[in-house]
């Protein structure tokens, strides 16, 4: 006797099965099967054989497997009571409640006061399975570990796509092949962090970018995680996400784990990144002017760092508005007695000796240039040689021997005297001045793992979202440290990297595109000389890199030639007549025949637009340049494409390609079959090819 669930989104098909009151178990996940698909069969024809040497059976892969049904893996749940002494829950059936495309099941250990709820929701317009779990006690527990709903991975893969990396290298992609045992990986920085990012592709055999069958999952929280995909001794293989182990410092009655979010496509990598996009942006991120384009944005660090003198600021300011740029942000430096980054975090009081009559005048300059105004905050840390330091030494988080950060400490978010005092703090300066934008930095890891600290720290961002709604916040950990979905609910922006690199920052862009939209992914041009590599790059490059996201600047335009500030002012109008459809459309990262080749598209929500960056990374090892395959375009229409950038054309490049003179016409199947031929390209340079619908 079995009990059988079954969610359908037109696209795939969730079905769980239970034997008798046990808990259920996914026993597909895929493509849509037909609506008469009888679940009781499918559940028959789920069991697998057992031979010797073994239990006689398979132990389920439930939603939350469990120890004490003899299951041969790592256990979903792992928790003590209040005594220290472990805990082996056998979870039975108590209720289920079904809606549209959503579902909620209860589970229950009377025994040991346990009860165990399981939820789904399906989305779709994105294909997105949202899940969560939740483990509520009649007396406290200890919580070593809790997964979210467990997933089976795929048979027919023999590697997993994890995305990891460090400070100025983050989301690249790594491939890991399937063995026998455990793949773990966990974040126990306190963030989401540089090095693990919470995400997880598993393609089937032969998938590329742009076709085949591939499994997508993203844990959305912002506190570290932990990721298992195993494969059981009977071939079985399971993906588990969670918060990070014992980040769960005293025991508690409820507990509830962050929502995995999955996807199943038959369209390649892409079809997973696309509902990943779709759904962060059109469910999750809440923009304060949604209606408004993404304003170019300019931020002054890497123009002056923390040397802050009004007029030059205003003059900055000035010719940052004349390149096209429609924000302004003050970065690290206004507040305390802050001339490096040793000292004043936490005094967020504005410094005299730098703004003596505060920030009015570079505030009210940049508002009547018709700019935006944004400030650079960093709340939740604290240095030692600071005025709140000194007064609230118990208010960091940690032992006071701890080793330091960038000279910095953590603020305890979970004491309500410390986000309350940030909230009036930051709350001042936001009421004094029209401010319209934070930049909101977390640039050290946590002392210990506490995923307190991460949902005080979601309190504080929803608290001063509720009391200015008109403001947007960005967030930013040493760049990349701390961007998920978790944080995207109270956030509208993410700083991709403190790499402005433009081609270190096109590989990063290339991995965060499996599941970050452009509306939300900040990508400046940076300074000629790159801070962080010590490398030059030609304007045009590091502008055509940077508008293929929500594009900025930072870097002192005072620096620039004539030449680059109109190429700069060029590409950046560019980017303004195309940011609307671009900010709601789809990035596709292409496969390339050519390794040297870095290649994305990105298409208009309905089909009717696109254009392809093709960014020449370093040379290729042939002659001449390989075709370049769209993708995703309709098959029977005509497009009219033309080579956008035709006139930096290399000297090199001799033949007479049509692109090179003229606009080319041709059917999407074509594209997509034969693909464009593209002139000679020198590294670190970039092709821009538009393309437009004609005809059906």
């Amino acid at each position: 006797m079995s009990n059988c669930w079954r969610l359908d989104d037109g696209h795939q098909t969730l079905v769980l099965a239970a034997t008798d009151d046990l808990l259920p178990q996914v026993i597909y996940w895929g493509q849509a099967l037909l609506g008469s698909e009888d679940c009781d069969d499918l559940a028959a024809a789920h069991k697998q054989d057992f031979t010797g040497g073994m239990l006689d059976g398979n132990p389920d892969l439930s939603l939350c497997p469990e120890a004490s049904q003899s299951f041969p893996g790592q256990p979903g749940l792992r928790c003590r009571d209040a005594q220290g002494a472990v805990l082996h829950p056998k979870f039975r059936f108590v209720s289920a409640e079904e809606g549209w495309q959503a579902l909620a099941l209860t589970y229950s250990d009377p025994k040991l006061g346990l009860t165990y709820q399981a939820h789904f929701a399906l989305t779709p317009d994105t294909g997105l399975i949202s899940t969560w779990a939740t483990v509520t006690a009649t007396k406290p527990i200890l919580l070593h570990w809790l997964a979210a709903p467990v997933f089976p991975a795929p048979h027919y893969s023999t590697e997993m796509l994890s995305l990891s990396g460090s400070w100025i290298g983050e989301f690249q992609v790594n491939s890991v092949p399937w063995t026998a045992g455990m793949h773990m990986r966990e974040s126990r920085t306190g963030r989401s962090g540089h090095e693990h990012f919470p995400g997880l592709i598993i393609p089937e055999c032969g998938t590329s970018n742009t076709a085949g069958k591939a499994y997508g999952f993203h844990y959305g929280w912002s506190g570290g995680h932990r990721m298992i995909a195993e494969e059981l001794p009977d071939g079985r293989r399971q993906v588990q996400f969670g918060n990070a182990t014992d980040s769960e410092l005293t025991a508690g009655l409820h507990f509830e784990t962050a929502k995995l979010y999955a996807v199943f496509s038959d369209h390649g990598l892409n079809g997973c990144a696309v509902a990943f996009q779709r759904y962060l942006r059109d469910h999750i991120v809440t923009f304060p002017q949604s209606a408004q384009p993404r304003p170019v944005h300019y931020n002054c660090w890497e123009a002056i760092y923390f040397d802050h003198d009004i007029p030059v600021l205003q003059d900055i300011a000035s010719q940052a508005k004349a390149l096209g740029a429609e924000r302004f942000v003050l970065d690290d430096g206004w507040f305390g007695q802050r001339d490096d980054d040793t000292s004043s975090l936490g005094d967020w009081q504005i410094d005299p000796r730098k703004y003596p009559d505060g920030l009015g005048p570079i505030v009210d300059h940049v508002i009547a240039l018709g700019m935006q105004f944004g400030l650079w905050f960093e709340p939740e840390m604290v240095n030692p040689d600071s005025a709140l330091y000194r007064a609230h030494p118990d208010w960091a988080l940690g032992p006071k021997d701890q080793l330091l950060g960038r000279q910095q400490m953590v603020l305890n978010m979970a004491l309500p005297q410390v986000g309350d005092y940030l909230f009036d703090s930051i709350g001042a300066l936001l009421h004094d001045y029209d401010i319209s934008y934070i930049k909101w930095d977390h640039n050290r890891n946590l002392p210990i793992s506490d995923a307190a600290q991460t949902r005080s720290s979601y309190a504080l961002l929803a608290r001063l979202r509720a009391a200015f709604p008109h403001v947007e916040i960005e967030t930013c950990a040493s760049g990349g440290g701390r961007i998920d979905f978790g944080i995207l609910q109270h956030t509208q922006r993410v700083w991709l990297s403190d790499s402005n690199d433009a081609l270190e920052r096109s590989r990063i862009q290339h991995g965060a595109a499996l599941f970050l939209p452009s509306a939300v992914t900040g990508s400046h041009v940076g300074p000629r000389l790159c801070h962080t590599s010590g490398r030059t790059f030609d304007m045009q490059y590091r502008a055509w890199v940077a508008a293929q996201r929500h594009m900025g600047f930072e870097m002192d335009p005072r620096e620039l030639t004539e030449i680059e500030a109109l190429a700069l002012k060029d590409i950046t109008q560019w980017y303004k007549d195309n940011r609307a459809w671009m900010a709601n459309g789809d990035i596709l990262r292409l496969d390339s025949a050519d390794p040297s080749v870095l290649a994305e598209m990105q298409l208009a929500r309905d089909g009717s637009r696109f254009v392809v960056f093709s960014n020449q990374l370093d040379s290729s090892a042939q002659i001449n340049s390989r075709p370049l395959r769209l993708t995703q375009l309709d098959p029977n229409a005509i497009f009219a494409v033309h080579l956008l950038n035709r006139d930096k054309v290399h000297p090199l490049s001799r033949g007479n390609l049509l692109l090179k003179s003229q606009e080319l016409q041709a059917s999407g199947a074509w594209l997509m079959a034969q693909g464009l031929n593209l002139p000679y390209a020198v590294p670190s340079s970039i092709w821009v090819i538009e393309g437009r619908k004609l005809s059906l």
